[in-house]
């Protein structure tokens, strides 16, 4: 399956949504219950337009049909959607702040295939190359083993409540060499 690592854009920002909601609703089961799914569906997960717009903001394109998306930023806010209120725009110092991964989600048929990786790894290099030392990213249960396996470490657990439904997440971080 071939596909492209390259900067999203706004007028995909339907199908970029289209694909998180796919992404969470199947690939979430076994961790989230569907009252979770789908209060985290409503509440968190969804296009955060600042990462775009800063150019962060990463889609796996295989022959024009998006099956993966994932981005790095160098502001405050550390997960969630336009729909968040509570999202802080400042820019971080890379000399003494994290850079923050963010909104990582791959299409279910395309799960467990390297999409992920691949754009976790041009977030990666982009931020050492802006000058950040370390990354910070709040993952859903179902993303801690990838998280793991790319050398990130459990920091925090946490939970984000939507509509009285409570969602459980992990900070995670790594020191970029």
């Amino acid at each position: 399956m071939p596909y492209i690592i390259r900067q999203a854009r706004l007028d995909e920002r339907d199908e970029i949504q289209q694909l998180i909601v796919a992404s969470a609703r199947h690939l979430s089961r076994a961790e989230y219950s569907d009252a979770q799914i789908e209060a985290a569906v409503r509440g968190i997960f969804g296009v955060d337009t600042s990462l775009i717009d800063d150019g962060t903001y990463f889609v796996a394109d295989s022959e024009g049909k998006l099956i993966g998306c994932g981005g790095w930023s160098r502001r405050r806010t550390l997960f969630g959607g336009d729909q968040v209120t509570h999202r802080d725009l400042a820019e971080l110092n890379p000399l003494r702040d994290a850079a923050k991964i963010r909104a990582f989600f791959v299409h279910p048929n395309f799960a467990r295939q390297g999409v992920a990786r691949a754009i976790l790894q041009r977030c990666e290099d982009e931020a050492r190359a802006n000058g950040f030392r370390a990354l910070e990213l709040m993952s859903t249960m179902p993303g801690i083993k990838f998280y793991l396996s790319c050398g990130y470490e459990e920091i925090e657990p946490t939970d984000y409540n939507v509509d009285d439904v409570t969602v459980p997440f992990v900070v995670m971080r790594k020191k970029l060499t």
